[in-house]
């Protein structure tokens, strides 16, 4: 089940790698027209709306990423039948089909059916429709049937199973609706305190990639919330809306950087001219795009009590800035891009105190981490103790070596059944997981995850893609 949910989580990145296009668009928008957002510039309006025509169709992004990313061969068929499974389930669930099936006046239809377009049920789509296709894909009908063979079985079967899953939830959703409802209810009225919660958990699930299934639902209109949608688009309150985003900026443009000058501070002398070059890599990254993997990863798992810590000032960020109604947001991660492009926006909020914020996290992060590190003489990077180093390893220098280490590292093709990625990891499937060379491997990417008894995951970074697709030619 764990693993499943897993897959689910990689899975959610396809559709959410699109939502920077919408940033990027909005954003210009509103700096070409910060006071009429769009009403006085039509080129303002055209890039607005173009922006909003991505974030207001997350729910069918959801089903159609979803069910791409969740097919073994990253086929289009796969996305194809998870549009289909959307349209045939919002269809039979819209009000006016539900007054009709269940003979009611649509007056007294549950109003969780006027909502059915949410990204909850794209993602479920998505699952289901991934799931259909995985199964059915290779499926050889009778002669008289072969046109319908294979992949162009998948969108006729979806079509039909989600027809069975309609009438399912037409008594089930309610009370899910419900619920979700009440959660998002529930840390709504939190405030503060709810989105300091929210960016605690957000941190500790990075550990087992869960946290993507956590963001969608404060960022997205899964629980009532939409605080990403409802920032881009301007409808929301000025100073609250946001407030699930804002406090990640002071994090991931600063307090993780103090953080990565700690750790060249307290590596031991022969080892800082290389920790220096790899934490100058990673703070940048972080600092830029947001991207913060290959930083958190570099000291999770040698020092877990220190990752707590910054589990922890990240919740304290996030509940200064609702908390003082700082308000920024972002299309992708809470790097410099997205700051600038979301500071002109309708609803961003003194966003040039998230830098002052971040300047002071960016010393606490430093100087705590160093008293920590020292303190307790933990393992963090260049701390390593001599006899657990083991011989030098040349760092790659291309996508193709790396992609070559690692399929050596993890016991070559033969050891390997499944190569794919998410935004910054590979994630492999390996018939014997002892073959797996965890510390060689670590020595030429950020970290490495075992989540399964078959399952590794490679820590790599943004551009994951790049040796993603080195390592299937490998393979292949």
């Amino acid at each position: 089940m764990f693993k499943f949910l897993q897959k689910i989580g990689k899975a959610i990145m396809v559709p959410v790698a699109v939502l920077p296009a919408a940033a990027i668009l909005m954003g210009i928008g509103y700096w070409v027209d910060p006071t009429g957002w769009g009403a006085n510039s039509a080129t303002a309006a055209i890039l607005i709306k173009a922006g909003a025509a991505i974030i207001d169709n997350i729910p069918i992004l959801f089903a159609v990423g979803i069910a791409y990313g969740m097919s073994k061969d990253k086929n289009g068929a796969a996305a194809l039948a998870g549009l289909v499974g959307f349209k045939v389930i919002t269809t039979l669930l819209s009000p006016g089909a539900v007054a009709q099936i269940q003979h009611i006046d649509v007056a007294n239809v549950s109003a969780s059916f006027a909502k059915i377009n949410n990204p909850f049920i794209g993602i479920l789509v998505g699952v289901i429709t991934a799931t259909i296709y995985n199964k059915f894909k290779d499926v050889e009908l009778h002669k008289a049937l072969s046109f319908f063979s294979g992949r162009r079985l998948v969108p006729i079967l979806t079509a039909a199973t989600m027809i069975i899953v309609s009438f399912i939830l037409m008594y089930i959703w309610p009370v899910v609706f419900g619920g979700l409802v009440t959660f998002g209810e529930t840390i709504a009225k939190m405030g503060p305190l709810g989105a300091g919660i929210y960016g605690f958990l957000n941190r500790l699930l990075i550990s087992v990639g869960l946290h993507h299934a956590l963001n969608a639902v404060f960022w997205f209109d899964v629980a009532g919330i939409n605080d990403l949608g409802n920032f881009w688009a301007g409808t929301g309150t000025k100073g609250v809306t946001g407030m699930y985003m804002a406090g990640f900026f002071p994090i991931m443009m600063f307090g993780l950087v103090g953080a990565a000058a700690a750790f060249v501070k307290t590596a031991k002398p022969e080892n800082r001219a290389k920790i220096s070059s790899i934490m100058l890599a990673a703070g940048f990254t972080t600092f830029f795009t947001g991207v913060t993997e290959p930083l958190e990863f570099s000291f999770m798992f040698l020092a877990p009590g220190l990752y707590f810590v910054h589990a922890v000032l990240t919740g304290i960020s996030l509940y200064i800035a609702a908390s003082m109604h700082w308000i920024a947001g972002f299309g992708f991660s809470g790097g410099l891009v997205d700051f600038i492009l979301s500071s002109g926006t309708k609803l961003a909020n003194k966003p040039y105190m998230l830098i002052v914020q971040g300047l002071v996290f960016m010393i606490v992060y430093y100087f705590l981490f160093v008293f920590l590190i020292t303190k307790f003489n933990l393992k963090t990077p260049g701390r390593e103790d001599a006899d657990e180093e083991e011989e030098e390893t040349t760092a790659p220098t291309s996508h193709t070596e790396t992609a070559k280490l690692i399929l050596e590292y993890v016991g070559g093709k033969e050891n390997l059944t499944d190569v794919d990625n998410c935004a910054t990891r590979l994630r492999l499937e390996v018939k014997d997981q002892g073959l797996v060379q965890k510390d060689k491997i670590k020595k030429i990417a950020s970290g490495v995850l075992t989540p399964g008894k078959t399952s590794v995951q490679v820590i790599v970074g943004p551009h994951v893609e790049f040796v993603c697709d080195e390592l299937k030619k490998l393979v292949k």
